[in-house]
C-alpha cells in the first residue's frame, strides 16, 4: 500500500533462510522448476475493523510479563528517518510504532495474531457521513507528548498539513491526494505547509473544538480508516516543529521517547512518563529500554543470536534475518529454532524498469523472459526467503491468482535465455546496454552476479553500479536517475491492492520520491485507474483492481516481479512477547519483555 505508496522494503531483502547458496548459472534454457516449497502456503491476509470498545486501553496484559530491563536491537541499516512525515521504509515503520501514535492503528492479538484496525489516538476508526466524503474522528481524554503538554485537534490538523510542505518527499501521500489532488497537485493547496501561518479551508480539513477532526473529501473514500494508520496522520506539536530538524528529535506521542540518536551507529528508545496506558488498546511499556546499534550484517546478527551469550540474550532484531549461509546449522539447533519465526510478509519483490530510459516495449519483454527469479531468490534464502512471484500483487491480498506467471517464472527459474534472444533480435537491439544499480549489502552484491550472468547469456550487454544501501529508495527514487534496472519491493498498506496499482504504477505519480520506480506514465493506465478508483462495492474494487495489476504487467511490463516476501529470524532467550506484525512484515516492539 503505500500510498506515496504502500511500504518499501530496505534494498536488502526482507526476508531469508534457506540452504548454502551458490552463484551457479543454469543453462540457456532456465533449468527445471523449482522445487516445491515445504513452507506454508500463503493465504490473504484479514484485517476487521474494530470497535469503539476495541479502541479503549490499556493493552491486555501478557502472561508472566515483568517490567525493566534493556533490550538490544541488532540491525543492518541505519534509520534514515525519524520524523512520522517522511517514514516509509519497512525497518522504520516498525520502529517508529514505539513512540509515535496515530489516529488509527491495528491491535494484533499475542495469542492468536489476528489483526484489528482501531482507534489509537481516536475513540474508533471513525464515522461517515455524506455518503463516505466526510470523516470525523473524535481524540480520546488524556492523550499528552513527552514534555506533558495535551495532544488536541491543533496538533493533528498540524500533522497533516506539514505533509504538504516541500521537504516532504518521502512517506505515504494518500490521505493529502483525497484532500487536495493526485500526483503532487495537492502541494498547491498549501504550498509552504502551515509554517507561514496558513491552513487547509474548513470545507477540505476542519477542526471545530480541541476533540474532533473532520476530513472533507470530493468523492466517497472508504479506505479513510486505514490511510489515517499511517505513521504521518498523528500528532506534531507546531512549537516543536524544526521542519527539516524534527526528522532527527521527534516529539514522542507512545510509550517509548528518542535518546541518543547517534546517525550511522544507533538509537535508544527510553520509557515515555506522560504516556497513559488507559488510553492506548495497543502498545505495553515492559522494558525500561530499546537500545539499537546499527551496521550488523545477517552473519554478524545471526551469530549473536544464536551464540545466546551475554547482552545478546536479551536480543532482537525486527527486520534482520537468519544469514543464507547459516540457515541449514540453524534449522538443525533446537534451541535457536525455538526462538525463531518463518513469517509471510506483504512485501512483493520486483526489479522495476527504468521506462523512461528503457523505451522500447519489446527490450523489456526480453529482459522480463531474462531475468533468473529463481536464481535471484535463492540468494535471499530459498524457501524460506519467499516464493517466485509471477505477478506484481502478492498473495497476501484477496483475489490473488497463484497461476497468474506471464513470463513463466516458476518453469524457468534462471530465465529463458533463448526466448529473450529472440526477442532483442526481433527489436533490432542485440547486445543492449543495461545499468544494473543494487544496494551495497553482501546478498546484494551476491544476487547481482546472478543477474548479470542470466542478462548477459540473453544477449544484454550489463554494467553494474553499487549504491549505498541506507540512500538506496532515495537514489533510485530520482526522476533522473541513471539507471535501467533496480530492485525495489513494495506492499499492500493495507488489504487492497488500490494501494499497489495506483501509487506505484500510474502515471500522475512520477516524480522524485516517489514509488514509481518504472516512471511508467501511460494515459490508458491512468484512465482505468481512475475508473476502478470510483468502484463503490470494495469486493467488486478489489476483483478489478487485481486485473489492472495483470494488465499493466502484460501490456507494458514495467517491472520484473521476482518473489514474495518471508522473514526467517530469531532472538535472545531472555526475552518473550515477541510476536509477528503482518501490516509491516517485521518483528512488534510492543509487547516485548525480558524475562
Amino acid at each position: 500500500m503505500t500510498l506515496n505508496s504502500r511500504r518499501r522494503a530496505r534494498s536488502y531483502a526482507v526476508a531469508l533462510t534457506a540452504g548454502a547458496l551458490a552463484l551457479s548459472a543454469c543453462s540457456s534454457g532456465g533449468g527445471s522448476a523449482p522445487k516445491q516449497s515445504s513452507e506454508p502456503k500463503m493465504t490473504a491476509q484479514g484485517i476487521t475493523l474494530g470497535s469503539a470498545a476495541d479502541s479503549t486501553g490499556p493493552a491486555k496484559e501478557l502472561p508472566g510479563a515483568k517490567k525493566g530491563g534493556t533490550v538490544s536491537v541488532l540491525q543492518r541499516d541505519a534509520f534514515e528517518h525519524l520524523d512520522p512525515g517522511q517514514i516509509y521504509i519497512s525497518d522504520e515503520l516498525i520502529m517508529q510504532t514505539l513512540y509515535n501514535r496515530t489516529l488509527t492503528n491495528y491491535r494484533i492479538d499475542d495469542k492468536t495474531g489476528k489483526v484489528k484496525l482501531v482507534g489509537d489516538l481516536a475513540t474508533d476508526t471513525g464515522k461517515s457521513s455524506d455518503g463516505g466524503r466526510t470523516w470525523t474522528y473524535t481524540l480520546k481524554d488524556g492523550l499528552k507528548f513527552e514534555d506533558g503538554t495535551p495532544i488536541t485537534s491543533k496538533e493533528v490538523r498540524h500533522a497533516v498539513e506539514r505533509l504538504y510542505a516541500p521537504y516532504q518527499t518521502n512517506g505515504p501521500t494518500y490521505l493529502q491526494q483525497w484532500l487536495s489532488g493526485e500526483g503532487q497537485k495537492y502541494r498547491k493547496a498549501l504550498p509552504d505547509g502551515p509554517y507561514k501561518g496558513k491552513h487547509l479551508p474548513k470545507t477540505v480539513l476542519d477542526t471545530p473544538d480541541a476533540k474532533t477532526v473532520v476530513f472533507h473529501f470530493d468523492q466517497p473514500r472508504a479506505e479513510v480508516p486505514f490511510a489515517v494508520a499511517m505513521p504521518n496522520i498523528g500528532a506534531v506539536p507546531p512549537g516543536k516543529d524544526t521542519k527539516e530538524k524534527y526528522d532527527k528529535a521527534p516529539v514522542a506521542s507512545g510509550p517509548y521517547k528518542i535518546k541518543n540518536f547517534k546517525p550511522g551507529k544507533g538509537i535508544q528508545f527510553v520509557k515515555n512518563d506522560q504516556w497513559d496506558p488507559k488510553t492506548d488498546p495497543i502498545r505495553h511499556q515492559y522494558v525500561n529500554a530499546f537500545d539499537v546499534s546499527f551496521g550488523h550484517q545477517w552473519v554478524d546478527s545471526t551469530r549473536r543470536l544464536v551464540a545466546d551469550k551475554g547482552a545478546d540474550k536479551n536480543g532482537m532484531t525486527w527486520t534482520n534475518a537468519v544469514d543464507p549461509s547459516q540457515i541449514s546449522a540453524v534449522l538443525k539447533n533446537k534451541d535457536a529454532m525455538a526462538r525463531s519465526m518463518t513469517e509471510t510478509q506483504p512485501y512483493v519483490d520486483v526489479v522495476s524498469i527504468n521506462t523512461d530510459r528503457v523505451k522500447n516495449k519489446k527490450v523489456r519483454e526480453a529482459i522480463a523472459w531474462a531475468f533468473p527469479s529463481g536464481q535471484y531468490l535463492q540468494q535471499f534464502g530459498g524457501p524460506k526467503g519467499g516464493e517466485i512471484a509471477g505477478g506484481l500483487v502478492g498473495p497476501t491480498l484477496k483475489g490473488y491468482n497463484p497461476d497468474f506467471d506471464p513470463f513463466q517464472k516458476k518453469k524457468y527459474p534462471g530465465g529463458n535465455a533463448k526466448k529473450a534472444k529472440e526477442l532483442l533480435k526481433e527489436a533490432g537491439e542485440e547486445g543492449y546496454e543495461l545499468v544494473y544499480a543494487y544496494g551495497n549489502g553482501d546478498t546484494h552484491q551476491d544476487a547481482s552476479v546472478v543477474v548479470q550472468q542470466a542478462l548477459e547469456r540473453a544477449g544484454f550487454t550489463v554494467q553494474k553500479k553499487e549504491i549505498d544501501q541506507t540512500t538506496y529508495y532515495t537514489q533510485i527514487g530520482k526522476v533522473d536517475n541513471k539507471y535501467d534496472l533496480y530492485r525495489s519491493s513494495w506492499a499492500a498498506d493495507w488489504p487492497s491492492a488500490s494501494t499497489v496499482v495506483p501509487p506505484v504504477y500510474g502515471g500522475k505519480n512520477v516524480y522524485n520520491g516517489s514509488a514509481n520506480y518504472s516512471h511508467l506514465n501511460v494515459p490508458g493506465v491512468d484512465k482505468e485507474i481512475d475508473r476502478v478508483a470510483e468502484v463503490g462495492d470494495l469486493d467488486r474494487a478489489t476483483t478489478e483492481w487485481m486485473k489492472l495489476g495483470e494488465k499493466v504487467l502484460t501490456d507494458q511490463i514495467p517491472a520484473v516481479p521476482t518473489f514474495y516476501n518471508r522473514l526467517f529470524t530469531l532472538w535472545g532467550s531472555g526475552i518473550d512477547g515477541t510476536k509477528w506484525n503482518p501490516v509491516y512484515g517485521a518483528v512488534d516492539p510492543t509487547a516485548v519483555f525480558i524475562k
